[in-house]
């Protein structure tokens, strides 16, 4: 059988040999310059066909083109090849002595996704060729084929893998530049949030300022309303976020007359009513910050009670955020413990046992459960460490914020608990 493709190569058989037949005349194995163009490339194609003629016949087409080849006799051959390096391109016969292309396509395609595999076919073979294409083969060729179109199937392939190639070093150094503008940013990030807590301190040291009876309040209570959220076991930008939260709570009274704010005796009933807008107050100033919206939530709760008699808005339960809840329990100890012009602080045990007292009224039982888990020299050690730094002028609330800190609760056991 002869297919002539005039002034082209074409394959002839005769009696189960094949030679390639081109104008110039017959061709055998690659010559002289076919190898000195083989040694200077770096891409190769694996030829794999078991009859060495036709191998040799392929190679020399595709060597003639520029291209270098490595021969492969087997399947086990080809695959010892692409061991060593992934190639260009795989041409592959499908009718193997021992085997079938499609058993090197099952092996190669997970191997190797991006991997041209182009099948050489009778016409008798066209249905498995078409199952080739459908198990990843990107292209096959009908015997009896020509020489142009044999280079033109491979440089569609080649072309293809090449663009594969590109598009993958794109993507992996658009992954590369994408990592290092976002840590940029998250930088960037954490040092306008720094920024933003220095801002806070300096709001949190102008309401003492303003209500000198209770210096040193937002800081212990800062820390104690953190060893609570550390115990439990929240996270640590949640902790953050309440941490703020629990730090601003007062920032209202800003807002609030110093005639109210500083009035030594009782406040009547109309100055009580002005007193409890704080909360509203200094919800509306802290919610404007974009990045203090859960803090807001606490400025705004932290009056609620667990029995839904607080204010301003009576939440009831889990309605309240778990940072106002938690902050309930902090704000009662450091009333209890500290000093008033009125009257000294108590000890711990008056507070712990007007916590217990309150449970399930003013405060959510599983947050008194975690207070009481918490030793009582733990507490001490916080207030001492706030007392030393607000004496020092120190500022160690930016470091509470961090979870991080010279405040966290030592090994306990942990509270398991539904927190909202």
């Amino acid at each position: 059988m002869q297919s002539e493709y005039p002034g082209k190569s074409v394959w002839t058989h005769r009696k189960g040999n094949m030679q390639l037949v081109t104008r110039h005349g017959k061709l055998g194995g690659a010559g002289p310059e076919a190898k000195a163009r083989k040694a200077m490339t770096a891409d190769q194609i694996v030829v794999l066909d078991d009859e060495e003629l036709v191998r040799e016949l392929i190679c020399e087409m595709l060597e003639s083109a520029g291209y270098s080849c490595v021969p492969a006799g087997s399947i086990g051959e080809a695959i010892l090849h692409l061991q060593e390096a992934e190639p260009l391109m795989v041409i592959s016969d499908l009718m193997l002595e021992d085997s079938s292309g499609l058993e090197l396509l099952d092996y190669l395609r997970p191997r190797y996704p991006d991997l041209p595999i182009v099948v050489v076919t009778g016409l008798h073979d066209l249905t498995v060729a078409l199952s080739a294409i459908r198990k990843g083969a990107y292209d096959f060729i009908l015997k009896p084929f020509g020489r142009e179109q044999l280079l033109a199937t491979t440089r569609r392939a080649v072309e293809h893998h090449r663009l594969i190639r590109e598009n993958r070093a794109y993507q992996s150094s658009l992954e590369t530049l994408v990592a290092a503008r976002t840590e940029q940013l998250r930088g960037a990030m954490q040092d306008l949030e720094q920024s933003y807590d220095y801002t806070l301190e300096a709001l949190g040291g102008a309401l003492d300022l303003r209500d000198t009876e209770t210096e040193g309040h937002c800081k212990r209570v800062t820390a104690f309303t953190v060893a609570i959220a550390r115990h439990i076991g929240l996270s640590k930008e949640k902790i953050r976020n309440i941490a703020r939260g629990a730090f601003l709570h007062d920032l209202g009274k800003m807002a609030i007359p110093d005639a109210i704010l500083r009035k030594p005796g009782k406040l009547d009933e109309v100055e009580w009513v002005t007193m409890r807008e704080h909360s509203i107050l200094g919800y509306k100033m802290v919610s404007r910050i974009p990045f203090l919206q859960e803090a807001a939530e606490v400025v705004f709760s932290h009056q609620e009670r667990w029995d839904g008699k607080g204010y301003p808005r009576g939440l009831r339960g889990e309605a309240i955020p778990i940072g106002a809840r938690m902050f309930a329990v902090a704000d009662t100890l450091d009333a209890i413990c500290s000093d008033r012009p009125y009257r000294v602080g108590q000890s711990f045990a008056v507070a712990r046992d007007e916590i217990v007292r309150c449970s399930g009224t003013q405060f959510d039982p599983k947050v008194v459960e975690a207070f009481l888990q918490i030793p009582e020299s733990r507490w001490a050690e916080l207030r001492e460490e706030v007392e030393a730094q607000v004496a020092s002028e120190t500022s160690p609330v930016v470091e509470v914020m961090a979870a991080d800190t010279e405040f966290s609760v030592k090994p306990a056991d942990r509270l398991s608990a539904k927190t909202g």
